[in-house]
Formats: structure tokens, sequence, C-alpha cells
């Protein structure tokens, strides 16, 4: 069976969002037209509380995108987004939702940032969407969504440890930064991960 996963197509991940992915929102017309062509559609939902260790506000004296070390992880310190409750944080309107049959939500420990459907950065706890998609008979996962270059890549990463068959909708995603990208394909390829292009999968 196959999974598509849509990662963190979100408010605050679009252009006039909190974190805004350049052109983000273009990722949202492919992962409509695409959910009708799996057999089981999921989403994952980054739900920060408030005070977010991930943060910059947290943290006085460091600037948005400042790299600190938290419980032993390199950590961008991100401007407040995807805050529990907020119209940010909730799955972005025009994102056809009919099929989406389970929805994890990630990074509510206010410790730790969870970039992964998966885990947490840490590794310390699972969100449980491996067994979901194993009791589901799912083989291959297919993703889509925000940001190409971290929680598309850490969730990627994770579906391959985990043993499922991955692949990466590349003209379904979008990146923060094209070079941090760059890093997170080669990556993915080089755990055995492959990439796709929407054309491939709507034929």
């Amino acid at each position: 069976m196959k999974a598509l996963l849509l990662i963190d197509i979100q408010p605050d991940f679009v252009p006039g969002g909190r974190l805004p992915v350049p052109d983000g929102d273009a990722v949202i017309p492919l992962a409509n037209a695409l959910q009708p062509h799996f057999d089981l559609v999921v989403a994952t939902q980054d739900w920060h509380p408030a005070g977010h260790q991930s943060f910059a506000s947290s943290h006085p004296g460091h600037a948005v995108f400042d790299r600190i070390s938290l419980h032993g992880h390199e950590q961008v310190l991100w401007p407040d987004h995807c805050v529990q409750g907020t119209p940010g944080a909730a799955l972005h309107p025009q994102l056809d939702q009919h099929r989406i049959e389970a929805i994890f939500r990630k990074g509510t420990n206010p410790e730790i940032d969870s970039y992964s459907g998966f885990f947490d950065n840490g590794h310390l706890k699972s969100t449980g969407l491996a067994d979901y998609l194993r009791g589901r008979g799912v083989k291959e996962v297919y993703l889509a969504g925000l940001a190409a270059d971290y929680c598309v890549y850490f969730t990627a990463k994770d579906a391959l440890a985990e043993g499922f068959a991955t692949y990466v909708i590349e003209d379904a995603t979008r990146a923060i930064d094209a070079e941090g990208y760059a890093g997170a394909r080669a990556d993915v390829q080089h755990r055995g991960g492959q990439l796709v292009h929407s054309a491939d999968l709507l034929s």
C-alpha cells in the first residue's frame, strides 16, 4: 500500500505566515491533485505550545535564525510559529482535507523541536506515525509539503530508517534555503530514498 504524507501544509509556512517558505503555497494545488492517487493520505501538523524552546523569543539575547545547542542538539532559533490554537497552526484552508485519514501533531514538547513526522529531534519520543502506517499495511510513502530542507527531509530520513520505501515528490515541496536543500536531497538519495515528480504519479 502507498501512502501520501502531507508535511506541515500550514498558513504559518506560506507567504504571509510567521515562518514563510518561499513559494510555499505552490505545493497546495499539487497536494490536492495527488490525494486521489493514493490508498492512504496522512498529514503532519507543527503544533507548538507558546514559549517553545525553538523560538528565538524564548532566548533573550539571541536573534531569529541563530543556532544554539539545545539538549545536545543543534537548534535553529525560529520566529514564533504554529502556536497551538492559532490560525497559523491550522492546516491550510485551501488544502483539501476530505481524504486525510489521520493528522499527526509534532513539536508539542516545549523543550525539544520536532522536524520529523515520526520522532522529535532527539528521537526521544515517537509520534506513532510509523506504527500507524505499518498497521495500515503501508510499504511505500510519498512526501509532499514544507519545508523540503527541514521537516520533509527529516521525515524522509526517519521513514527510510523505519523501513519504508520513501519518495520525495520534488515539485510538491519547497525549501527555506536552496543550498540546504541540495545537501538534504543528496543525503536522502544516499540513504536509499528516491526523488520523483508529480507528473509521474498523476499520469
